[in-house]
């Protein structure tokens, strides 16, 4: 017999030996930005709601000044009755609003009645067209641009003339437009600007300086998430390669167990070839050696689909009934469960779909859980063996009532020379074979507590497979 050592060890690839990335953290930059952007849009709103609410009180002072000079000239043309409102010097009426503007940077305005024209108090006539059409439309008050305010010899800013009505009787009803600089809401407001330019600026000093520190807490903790990734990147690179290391020395235990097997099982079929002649008359001896040989010749292909899979080759797939690889590998083990006194049941779900796999290869996983379950039961222990199927999958289980398993021992179970039996009572190579030969079936080999029961669940999946599904 021929025979190489497999290459079981694979080359890792240059991404397996990279750190994978490490966690990414919030933008603390970006939050920073956003919350400064964020109050400045919220502080800026709110100077502009004050400054908005400060105008409209400074608008209601204008109408109530406006209000007040109208009585004073109600009450000035009351004097002087029996004259056309056309005939009354504008001079006579100033003193009536000569208090107001007194009062500062204030201009006040007459429209007689049945005119459009607005008159000083020192009788200039002045045309402002914003402050016409307020009067028209009966407004209590008018805002009067820096233009505005400037034809009317007030400084070049903001104005606000309060508009009122004072009705004269006989002499009809006038109008007076008291104007005021908004210089006071100015300065205000400057003052107010100041305040927000501030505040802004120590909250945003605080929210960078918080940020900072945040970002910094980040950095570092990013670095050791990333030193993290790292070691257990290497960890995993170093598991793999010791696993590669077993996997060869399997290969090559393998190869040597096949040469040094194949001797001795020509022998054992040479011999019981002699002896089929001798014992033709006997049906039972005669039973007894073709059982023999059918078992050597087992071996035989058992061995070699091991050699093939250990070169890197695939199984050779037939169309298996689920049901019946389940019945060969019971058969095969029945004594060694006879012997130890263990039950051995076995419940198999009614129309499985069939299993594309190797069955000796298949059958030789099976018997390995069902020994692995027979040694961890006592006398009068309980195996189960059920196939199940979902539709896509179909799972072997094997289930006992044995000592129970660990989860540390069932994540290691299938590495290779893993054992926690005795050192004469295992080598570490079942397990490990089995989960090779179900990995090359496509499938999965899980170990696991059973739950709410003391003992052990071992579970294969394979995929099943339609009639037109190619094998």
């Amino acid at each position: 017999m021929e025979l190489e050592i497999p290459p079981v060890r694979r080359r890792l690839s240059a991404s397996t030996l990279e750190p994978m990335a490490a966690p990414q953290g919030p933008p603390i930059l970006t939050l920073m930005i956003v919350s400064i952007l964020l109050l400045g849009a919220v502080a800026l709103w709110d100077e502009r709601r004050e400054s908005a609410a400060a105008l409209d009180d400074f608008a209601a002072e204008q109408s109530s000044l406006a209000r007040e000079a109208g009585s004073a000239l109600a009450s000035r043309l009351a004097s002087l009755p029996g004259r056309p409102p056309e005939e009354i010097p504008v001079t006579l009426l100033a003193p009536a609003v000569s208090a107001i503007e007194d009062r500062g940077t204030v201009v006040a305005l007459l429209q007689r009645p049945g005119t459009t024209s607005l008159v000083t108090t020192s009788g200039q006539t002045m045309r402002t067209p914003a402050l016409e059409a307020g009067l028209a439309s009966g407004a209590p008050w008018v805002r009067l641009s820096r233009e505005d305010a400037a034809s009317l010899g007030l400084p070049a800013r903001l104005a606000i003339a309060g508009i009122a009505r004072a009705d004269a009787g006989a002499m009809g009803t006038w109008t007076v437009a008291i104007v005021t600089t908004a210089h006071r809401l100015r300065d205000r407001e400057a003052r107010a600007m100041w305040r927000l330019v501030l505040g802004f600026t120590l909250a945003s000093a605080l929210i960078a300086g918080f940020g900072g520190l945040a970002q910094r807490k980040q950095k570092q903790e990013l670095e050791l998430a990333r030193s993290l990734a790292v070691a257990e990147t290497m960890q995993a690179r170093d598991e793999r390669l010791v696993r590669a290391d077993k996997l060869a020395t399997l290969g090559a235990l393998a190869t040597g167990i096949a040469h040094e097997v194949s001797t001795p099982l020509g022998v054992i079929v040479g011999r019981a070839e002699q002896l089929l002649p001798r014992v033709a008359s006997d049906e039972r001896a005669t039973r007894s050696v073709n059982v023999i040989t059918e078992q050597a010749e087992r071996i035989t292909r058992i061995v070699r689909a091991f050699l093939r899979l250990a070169r890197g080759g695939t199984p050779s797939l037939e169309r298996m009934e689920p049901g019946a690889l389940a019945q060969a590998a019971l058969e095969l083990v029945e004594h060694r469960f006879a012997k130890a006194h263990v039950t051995l049941a076995t419940q198999l779900a009614p129309g499985l779909p069939r299993v594309a796999c190797d069955p000796r290869l298949f059958e030789q996983v099976l018997v390995n859980l069902l020994l692995n379950a027979c040694d961890a039961c006592t006398e009068d222990g309980r195996v189960e063996l059920s196939v199940q199927a979902d539709g896509e999958r179909v799972a072997f289980i094997v289930t006992d009532d044995g000592e129970g398993i660990t989860p540390e021992v069932a994540r290691r179970a299938t590495e290779p020379f893993f054992t926690t039996k005795a050192e004469d009572a295992g080598t570490g190579l079942g397990l490990a074979i089995a989960n090779e030969i179900v990995k090359h079936h496509h499938g999965e080999l899980a170990l696991a507590p059973r739950e709410n029961a003391r003992g052990t669940r071992a579970t294969v999946q394979l995929a099943a497979v339609r009639e037109t599904d190619h094998v």
